[in-house]
């Protein structure tokens, strides 16, 4: 799925992206409450404003996640098997809201990069969440 330069740049980009994982995960988790508000509904029990303590939160736990997954893309079933049954058994979360948080990861991560989220790293980055949802959808089937 993704070549070693490919693997490479992720790693890299995830290390320097961590320290502001909360910032970026609000923003994905934001654009995803606007653009699909019905994905809202599985937060009904958090203060999901902008700015809240629980959205920075719950979005630094989701991009530690993604960042994680990185560093072991070739295990990524293996590394996000936990997830995978908490989304789908216990959460009960609708698997294509998986799809919508990675295109909204990636506008947030253009926000946030700006010019270091070059074309080569944009593309390896939509490969890579892709197959993150992809994963995390698997339990559904």
């Amino acid at each position: 799925m993704l070549s070693k330069k490919e693997k490479e740049l992720l790693e890299g980009a995830w290390e320097r992206l961590t320290p502001v994982a909360k910032y970026i995960g609000a923003d994905a988790l934001l654009r995803m409450f606007t653009t699909v508000p019905g994905s809202k509904t599985y937060f009904s029990h958090l203060d999901i404003r902008p700015g809240s303590d629980h959205l920075f939160t719950h979005g630094k736990k989701i991009v530690l996640a993604i960042a994680e997954g990185a560093q072991n893309i070739g295990r990524l079933t293996e590394t996000l098997a936990p997830l995978q049954t908490l989304h789908a058994y216990l959460l009960r979360i609708d698997p294509s809201n998986f799809k919508h948080f990675s295109h909204c990861m990636l506008i947030a991560l253009a926000v946030h990069m700006g010019e270091d989220f070059s074309e080569v790293l944009h593309a390896a980055m939509d490969k890579y969440l892709s197959a993150f949802a992809a994963v995390l959808a698997e339990k559904y089937r």
